[in-house]
């Protein structure tokens, strides 16, 4: 379609690009869920629609040079009259203020982190070209209590969602930038959760993602007590929920309670339950490090952790994540975390360099690594963990479990690219699935047949 250069523009078109993490994107829903109520027409491509949202991540470097990138490459074609407005939101908008307006001079319009609600207005306002220069950004403060997230038209397939149950954080790790962003840590109430939950569940979805910036600490802030496992048990009641995976759980604030609860859910062979899968970032082991990041925990209480969790929940598969090259951290603190790393055995691992964040206080601090020493100690910590991982879907050959059918395999006709429980949507291994009639959404007992690196190959039982 042509896009007049001028005036208001009544098709009422626009694009959006979602980056950043699950908790951005259910932002992003929020938006779309909004736009489409306002009689917005979502078009897969930016070139030729109305306006374009952008929701960046803001979160370290790479992902604000990524967020660059997408924003001038929309300017580009609005120059080109292929695009009539620009509008760019969450959180790069949010920590970087007006002076993004400086950076990216085109864009018509940027939202903070919580202007979201008027997403609306601020794209209305940019297509009838009524802003002037103090109108070109809104940012709200932080709320005092956590948004709802209703109405929200989903970017994922529809067989599973992401679930906020709270927002900012009260964390306050050196080299994090995610509270000056996002606020403090505000849980959403049982009830309300519940409710987006069972709103969830009537639209197919079959299994629930939890996410929050720290979900172990839920409940606390709000009922004076962590509430998880009280949730947990009030999400198993809902029926027609198959699965219920749990990321970004901090190691302080694990109860007896919530391991019983996980434990009790793994084991059970009735659904819906909680799958045996953790996503724990640690960020380190040495105590000195763990220190310097203000993680608030040690070694010996990580290790006492994972134990428990070992021993209590059937077949649990833990994810990680480290950072390797914070500032001070010295060979043998290094040569400690890869010896972690081998004894520990985490089916799922992922390891990041340290990135030097502007306004935090691991900015400042001494001895900063040169980025190549950064780099190596990636690559090394990943050399260490790729045979772990290989030799752990190996282990599964012969197994039956059972996996959840994503998507068409795109490169053998008649099969399906899906995931097993120790398997989160888009950051962990898939599994091809072969079968006849199999489609996405599909709840399927399979056999393991074979392991390709990382991923496993599996025949179809039944679907279930």
């Amino acid at each position: 379609m042509q896009i007049q250069p001028k005036g208001f523009m009544t098709a009422k078109t626009y694009a959006f690009v979602s980056l950043g993490c699950p908790k951005n994107l259910v932002d992003s829903e929020r938006m779309l869920g909004q736009l489409a109520q306002a009689g917005y027409a979502l078009t897969p491509d930016a070139d030729g629609a109305d306006v374009v949202v952008v929701n960046t991540c803001g979160f370290i470097e790479p992902a604000r040079q990524e967020s660059l990138g997408v924003i001038r490459e929309m300017l580009d074609l609005k120059t080109k009259g292929r695009v009539g407005s620009v509008v760019v939101a969450g959180c790069l908008a949010e920590r970087k203020g007006d002076a993004l307006l400086n950076d990216v001079p085109g864009v018509d319009h940027i939202v903070g982190v919580f202007g979201r609600e008027e997403i609306v207005q601020v794209v209305d306002r940019s297509l009838q070209r009524r802003l002037t220069d103090e109108q070109r950004s809104l940012f709200r403060p932080a709320p005092i209590r956590a948004l709802e997230d209703t109405a929200r038209l989903r970017i994922t397939p529809r067989h599973f969602a992401y679930l906020k149950i709270s927002e900012g954080c009260d964390r306050l790790c050196t080299f994090c930038a995610i509270p000056s962003m996002r606020g403090k840590h505000l849980t959403k109430p049982i009830e309300e959760v519940i409710r987006e939950a069972r709103e969830l569940v009537r639209d197919g979805v079959r299994e629930l993602v939890l996410v929050a910036q720290d979900t172990t600490y839920y409940g606390l802030d709000l009922y004076g007590e962590v509430r998880l496992a009280a949730l947990l048990r009030e999400l198993l009641k809902l029926e027609g929920l198959d699965w219920i995976r749990l990321l970004y759980t901090y190691p302080i604030f694990f109860t007896d309670e919530l391991i019983d609860v996980l434990a009790s859910a793994a084991g059970e062979s009735a659904r819906p339950r909680i799958v045996p899968y953790l996503d724990m970032p640690l960020q380190h082991i040495n105590d000195r490090m763990l220190k310097r990041m203000q993680r608030r925990v040690n070694r010996e209480e990580t290790e006492t952790l994972l134990r428990k969790l070992r021993a209590a929940v059937p077949g649990l598969a833990l994810r990680t994540t480290f950072i390797v090259g914070f500032p001070g951290e010295t060979q043998e603190e290094f040569d400690e975390l890869c010896a972690f790393v081998r004894e520990t055995r985490f089916e799922r691992l992922g390891v990041f360099p340290y990135s030097r964040e502007p306004g935090t206080p691991a900015d400042r601090l001494p001895d900063h690594l040169p980025d190549e020493i950064k780099a190596q100690r990636v690559a090394h910590v990943m050399e260490l963990q790729q045979p772990i991982a290989f030799a752990h879907a190996s282990s599964m050959i012969g197994r039956e479990m059972d996996a959840i059918a994503d998507s068409p395999d795109p490169e053998i006709p008649g099969q399906v690219l899906g995931r097993t429980t120790a398997d989160a949507p888009e950051i962990d291994c898939a599994v091809r699935i072969k079968g006849k009639g199999l489609k996405p959404g599909d709840l399927i007992r399979v056999r393991v047949t074979g392991s390709d690196g990382y991923d496993l190959v599996a025949r179809a039982i039944r679907v279930r």
